[in-house]
């Protein structure tokens, strides 16, 4: 979890739902797209989440947000918009926009529908001049902006370390469609979470309560109301993992005795121990970082990073 990843709510493609979970469940290693924990319930778990006294990403990036704020208003243009990827429910935007009053437009980019139209309404509210033109989609896909956007300055927004749910050629991928979509003299600032010891990550993502937990369950839960699934909830536990080699953090829902599961006519064996990989959040140096710019066509002109447990925001600009 970085996590405020992409959400997809019930209204999505029902075809495509099914057609990537068939195809993870098929693989050798099982595994299905973050951007499914995030239904309605999924979306509202991940919220508690961000209030559980383990999970320290939200809250020491917020902090680090409102430390900043000025340096950021610094770098947004008079009129600019603010097009943000996964949106989610916006808390942090509101930073932004309390410290940059010359911003004239909000693009909230989200896959949820529900999470996309709260947002809007309730920003609405708080800034009745900002013009908000909401786009429902994927920020990972193909994306256009408006008319009425593309003749702005752009800034782009991507807060929550989201960049680090994505695989590294995701990651590099999005960052070079982003280029293009914000234009040549557009600023990117980007929220990533920085490498810290295993057992403050271990805790993040496996919180006592069991939030987590719950959240990754829930991906169960959805499959079965949405794709007709027969998957036995309690026959599965959450595991959080770190991988050194790709420093990275990952939740797997592990098989607790041999089973199998029937969706669309198929059936899908799991043995005891097996898991089911459902996310990854990765984790980053200032060098890391860096080099995933460049590749990706942007440098970095401001960054700043919290005290511990470290999280960053980076400027980018097109190199």
């Amino acid at each position: 979890m970085a996590r405020d990843a992409a959400a997809a709510d019930e209204r999505d493609d029902s075809p495509q739902f099914l057609a990537d979970v068939v195809a993870g469940l098929s693989s050798p290693q099982k595994t299905l797209s973050p951007k499914y924990l995030y239904d309605a319930r999924g979306s509202a778990l991940f919220e508690e989440i961000c209030r559980t006294p383990e999970y320290y990403p939200t809250r020491t990036e917020t902090a680090l947000l409102r430390e900043i704020a000025a340096d950021l208003s610094a770098l947004i243009p008079k009129g600019a918009a603010l097009i943000e990827f996964g949106s989610g429910a916006s808390d942090k935007t509101a930073i932004v926009l309390d410290a940059a009053p010359q911003i004239s437009t909000y693009v909230p980019i989200e896959i949820s529908h529900d999470a996309l139209d709260q947002a809007v309404a309730r920003l609405a509210q708080r800034y009745p001049s900002l013009d908000f033109v909401p786009i429902a989609g994927d920020f990972t896909g193909e994306l256009r902006l408006p008319e009425s956007v593309r003749a702005k300055s752009a800034v782009g927004f991507f807060p929550g370390s989201t960049i680090g749910n994505l695989d590294p050629a995701e990651m590099q991928q999005f960052l070079l469609r982003t280029r293009v979509l914000l234009g040549e003299d557009s600023v990117l600032l980007v929220g990533a979470d920085m490498l810290k010891d295993v057992p403050t990550l271990l805790a993040a993502y496996d919180d006592a309560a069991g939030v987590t937990a719950g959240f990754n369950r829930n991906l169960l839960e959805r499959i079965n109301r949405e794709l007709g699934a027969d998957f036995d909830i309690q026959a599965f536990r959450h595991e959080a993992r770190w991988n050194a080699g790709l420093q990275r953090m990952e939740m797997h829902l592990v098989s607790l005795h041999d089973q199998h599961v029937t969706l669309g006519g198929m059936r899908f064996s799991f043995s005891q121990g097996e898991s089911l990989h459902t996310e990854n959040s990765h984790k980053f140096s200032t060098d890391s970082f860096d080099a995933l710019a460049a590749r990706s066509g942007w440098q970095i002109v401001q960054q700043w990073i919290s005290p511990a447990p470290q999280f960053a925001m980076f400027a980018l600009v097109p190199a």
